[in-house]
Formats: structure tokens, C-alpha cells, sequence
């Protein structure tokens, strides 16, 4: 059966805007998909994830943070990354109900950078929002202030992580994230990314296909 690509839009507060893949054969999953700081839904990397995935039989959301769907570039207002959670939480609520009669199945929120780091604060918060987490390049510190680490919320995070860095992320390096994620209690991993920057490989027309299997494989078997 055919997949479908569907513009999404509900009218909550904050609103819920994105595009939605519906597989053919759906095995009864869903996964939300955000973006980074500088990026949106439509970003290569979360385009080819929901490919992915939908590939397999889950429904899959693609959503803009509630900043990005009141300003069309530029970083997050400073001050309004708690408007950014309850975004992603409208949006998980708003799957959960397009997706009521469908089967008992599992709801997963994934999210680059950015977006990653607002998912994690929001189950640490709420750990019976999700089944699991799909963190990509989560941004440890800003570059080059290895200092200012973004990890107080970790020890309270309990839900199923996977975490995909690349080895040569400006935002944390691969023994950074490792001694990070000693902080969480929750069952978590580690996907390192040979060579791969902040982006993983898709920036520009770059895009690292070859990324794609490792995760989604790495991804299930976390939950199996």
C-alpha cells in the first residue's frame, strides 16, 4: 500500500503545524519528529527519519516548534523554550488523537538539537509522555564553552533514550556525551556517528543515507 504525505494543522494553544506520513501498512506506532534552533519540519534530516520510519509502518509527524511557526528563520526567542515543550506536547496529544483507534501502540518523540533538548526536558518532566526518545546531535554545551553544560535536568529523565552524535560535534564530543549520559537513569544508548558534525551529514545537498538503517535498527531493538 501506498504511503501518504499530509499537511497537519491544529488549532490548540500552541498550535500544532507539520506534515504528517501515513504508511501503507501501519504497525500501530507513532513518532514526532522536531527540529533544531535553526532549522524547521522540513529540514533533510527529518524529512529522510520520517521516511524511514514510515517506511516500516509507523505514522510519523514532522512539526515546527511554536518559534519557528511565528518567525521563518532565526534562532528561538530567549526566555520561550517552555512555549517550545508545551508545542511538543499539543503535538504528541494531537497524534495520540489522530491516531485513537488504531491499536494500543507505542508514541515516540524525537528531535534534532534543539529540538531534542526541549524533548528531554519535557519527559523529564512528564515520564509517562512517551514510550521512548530519539535524541539526534543533542547540543551538550555551546561550542567552544565546554563550561555551560545543558545537563541539570538529566537525572530526572526516565524515559528510553537513543542518542546519535557525531564524532565531531562542536555542541559535545563523544566522551562528553558518554559522561552525560551516566547521569541518566533511564535504559539509554549511544550511536556515534564516524565523522559526522552537528548536521550528521545532511546539510546543504549532503545527505547521509548510509546514517538512516543504523538508526532505525539501533532505535527498534532498544524497544523490542
Amino acid at each position: 500500500m501506498e504511503k501518504i504525505t499530509s499537511f497537519f494543522d491544529q488549532d490548540l494553544d500552541p498550535h500544532v503545524r507539520g506534515w504528517i506520513h501515513n504508511p501503507g501498512d501501519p504497525n500501530g506506532d507513532a513518532l514526532v519528529l522536531t527540529h533544531g534552533a535553526g532549522g524547521n519540519s522540513i529540514a533533510p534530516l527529518l524529512v529522510a527519519l520520517a521516511e524511514t520510519f514510515c517506511g516500516h509502518g509507523y505514522t510519523v509527524l514532522r512539526c515546527d516548534l511554536p518559534f519557528r511557526q511565528q518567525k521563518p528563520f532565526g534562532p528561538p526567542f530567549p526566555g520561550n523554550a517552555e512555549r517550545d515543550r508545551a508545542g511538543l506536547r499539543n503535538a504528541v496529544a494531537a497524534m495520540r488523537k489522530s491516531m485513537s483507534g488504531k491499536g494500543d501502540g507505542k508514541m515516540f518523540l524525537g528531535g534534532h538539537s534543539y529540538g531534542g533538548r526541549q524533548a528531554t526536558m519535557l519527559c523529564a518532566e512528564e515520564p509517562e509522555l512517551v514510550s521512548g526518545l530519539l535524541l539526534l546531535s543533542y547540543p551538550l554545551h555551546p561550542p567552544r564553552k565546554p563550561d555551560q553544560l545543558r545537563t541539570q535536568h538529566l537525572p530526572n529523565l526516565r524515559t528510553r533514550s537513543l542518542f546519535v552524535h557525531g564524532t565531531r560535534d562542536p555542541f559535545g564530543s563523544i566522551e562528553q556525551i558518554k559522561k552525560a549520559l551516566q547521569l541518566v537513569p533511564a535504559k539509554k544508548e549511544l550511536l556515534e556517528v564516524e565523522g559526522a558534525g552537528h548536521d550528521l551529514g545532511f546539510k546543504g545537498k549532503a545527505n547521509n543515507r548510509d546514517l538512516l538503517g543504523p538508526v532505525f535498527s539501533r532505535f527498534t531493538s532498544l524497544f523490542s
